[in-house]
């Protein structure tokens, strides 16, 4: 059966990326392109909604797929998880719609902040350095913060970690306890550093993207998820089994370049 899609945000450079991928893979039609121009009725018809628009925009496009009863991807950054709990409050029950969050579409991404989690057991100082595009209208990242929030949940009965002197803007912004440093320079697509620092060591978990392809592998399992989701998924790590323990029995966790 051929899944009908429309994608928002269908002009930017992760739009561009998906809707080729869309018209190339088998089981897909793309049904509809909506620019900033585009009222948001033109969605409906499809099955499944792809939002890969602003921080500002994206709740109110996943708003009005949920109202009218259509599946979402969500691939924007903003999403905070007090939106998301409500989001995830408002569709709890209904099997016609569903929505996926992923932070970042990158299966190296995914592996990195899971091999991350699994080691922050293990050291009381953690930081995350997160750099990307000049022109990057979001920060920390989505995926440093969903990296930080995750870290302090395996941490829950450990404590948070140790960060001194996080009175001093120049020690980033916390999240989960974990400081976050945010760079946005030119030439730079996507990077993020997760550095654990222990008695005479330390130790850092690099992922670095090097062109938009990077994103390709999970665009298509993720959007391969969404025909039947139902509540809320959010991350990669929430739709493949990466066997390192960060996969919830219910998930309630966006970030690509715009």
């Amino acid at each position: 059966m051929t899944t009908r899609v429309a994608i928002v945000g269908v002009t930017g450079t992760m739009g561009r990326l998906v809707s080729g991928l869309v018209e190339q893979t088998d089981g897909y039609d793309l049904v509809a392109g909506l620019d900033s121009k585009s009222d948001l009725s033109e969605m409906i018809g499809a099955d499944v909604v792809i939002d890969l628009t602003l921080p500002r925009v994206s709740q109110s496009v996943v708003d009005f797929a949920v109202d009218h009863g259509l599946r979402v991807l969500v691939g924007t950054s903003g999403w905070s998880q007090g939106r998301i709990d409500a989001l995830a409050s408002r569709i709890a029950g209904r099997d016609d719609t569903g929505v996926v969050i992923i932070p970042n579409f990158s299966m190296g991404s995914v592996i990195a902040t899971a091999l991350s989690v699994m080691v922050a057991r293990f050291y009381d100082s953690i930081e995350i350095v997160e750099s990307h595009r000049a022109g990057k209208v979001d920060s920390p990242s989505g995926t440093a913060v969903r990296t930080a929030e995750l870290i302090g949940r395996a941490r829950a009965d450990i404590g948070p970690v140790s960060a001194p002197h996080t009175d001093q803007r120049a020690r980033g912004q916390q999240v989960s306890s974990v400081p976050v440093h945010s760079l946005r320079l030119e030439g730079m697509l996507a990077r993020q550093d997760v550095i654990f620092g222990g008695a005479g060591e330390t130790l850092t978990i690099t992922h670095n993207t090097l062109s938009a392809a990077a994103y390709e592998r999970g665009i298509l399992l993720a959007l391969a998820a969404t025909r039947t989701a139902t509540g809320v998924r959010v991350g990669l790590d929430q739709i493949i089994d990466l066997g390192l323990g960060t996969r919830d029995a219910t998930s309630a966790g966006a970030d690509v370049p715009a």
